[in-house]
């Protein structure tokens, strides 16, 4: 019973860690990398689609994004969106596809990135507590209920921790993995 509610929440966590991974994606380092635009909502036949879902994406230089809408009337919705965005980039347009230049970063804007990073390690570290939190509260309902005696509980909740620790280590080094990118010249 408890190395099912563990095997649940570790499951949960590890989400968590991807639902990370994913968001710094979307982080701009120096280096074009098709998944920087990918999400980038576009409103567009009267909905807001993922830019992935409207346009081909890739990337055939280093510092260049290319965008080739499956649907040219696409094109305005596109550029627009890809300059409301945060990401400091400006398409230029030749009718059939999107240019996107990613200029070098300045060492500002790598300061600015590094802490959206931080921002998102944290709120990685939060989520994980919370379904820790969760946990917990099932394992004293648990107790509570004479389901598990006070010993499993306490192994339980030891065991919850450790799992808790190691992921939060490893979201750790995600981001640092990605300052490390963003820092890097």
């Amino acid at each position: 019973m408890i190395k099912d509610l563990l095997k649940d929440e570790e499951t949960k966590m590890k989400k968590a860690l991807d639902a990370l991974k994913h968001d710094l994606t979307t982080i701009r380092t120096g280096r074009a990398s098709p998944a920087l635009v990918e999400e980038l909502p576009v409103d567009a036949y009267g909905a807001v689609s993922p830019l992935i879902q409207l346009a081909t994406i890739s990337a055939p230089e280093p510092r260049m994004l290319t965008i080739r809408p499956f649907d040219a009337s696409t094109m305005p919705s596109i550029e627009k969106a890809i300059l409301k965005s945060d990401l400091g980039l400006t398409p230029s347009n030749d009718g059939k596809m999107i240019r996107l230049p990613i200029p070098p970063l300045t060492e500002e804007r790598r300061r600015e990135f590094v802490k959206r990073v931080h921002k998102r390690v944290e709120e990685a570290h939060i989520a994980i507590r919370n379904i820790r939190h969760r946990a917990l509260d099932d394992l004293r309902e648990m107790e509570k209920e004479k389901m598990i005696s006070e010993d499993e509980h306490h192994r339980g909740r030891d065991q919850l921790q450790e799992i808790t620790d190691k992921v939060i280590a490893q979201s750790d080094e995600i981001g640092k993995a990605k300052e490390r990118e963003l820092m890097e010249v």
